[in-house]
């Protein structure tokens, strides 16, 4: 991984969670519209640290990104629950409505110094 952790952003983030990553350090990647494996490629999964879905329509983008980079920190932001066929997949799944975007990217960014440790 690179000096500064990089999150693949997909979805329209209506909570801000891509914005509080990036103030705590996290370059933002996003993808607007469909979650492929050649959008995700495109944005970088490869080397991104997270990739994090706030629209649950695109849930088979997890398994994609799992897939192209298995190191990679899934996690759905969202209202709505993950379909049962990807939610086993997925690392974690937060409910905008219990967490705040900005104790979300605290959380994520400090997880991953702990797991750099």
């Amino acid at each position: 991984m690179t000096d500064q952790s990089i999150a693949v952003v997909a979805g329209s983030d209506e909570h801000g969670l891509g914005e509080e990553l990036a103030d705590l350090g996290v370059e933002i990647r996003r993808i607007e519209g469909l979650v492929t494996a050649d959008t995700l490629s495109e944005a970088g999964i490869a080397e991104a640290a997270y990739f994090v879905l706030t629209d649950v329509e695109e849930a088979t983008g997890i398994p994609i990104a799992k897939e192209l980079n298995p190191d990679v920190l899934a996690v759905t932001y969202a209202e709505r629950s993950l379909p049962e066929f990807v939610a086993g997949v997925a690392d974690l799944a937060i409910d905008p409505a219990l967490m705040d975007a900005a104790t979300v990217a605290e959380e994520l960014v400090d997880g991953a110094a702990d797991r750099a440790e």
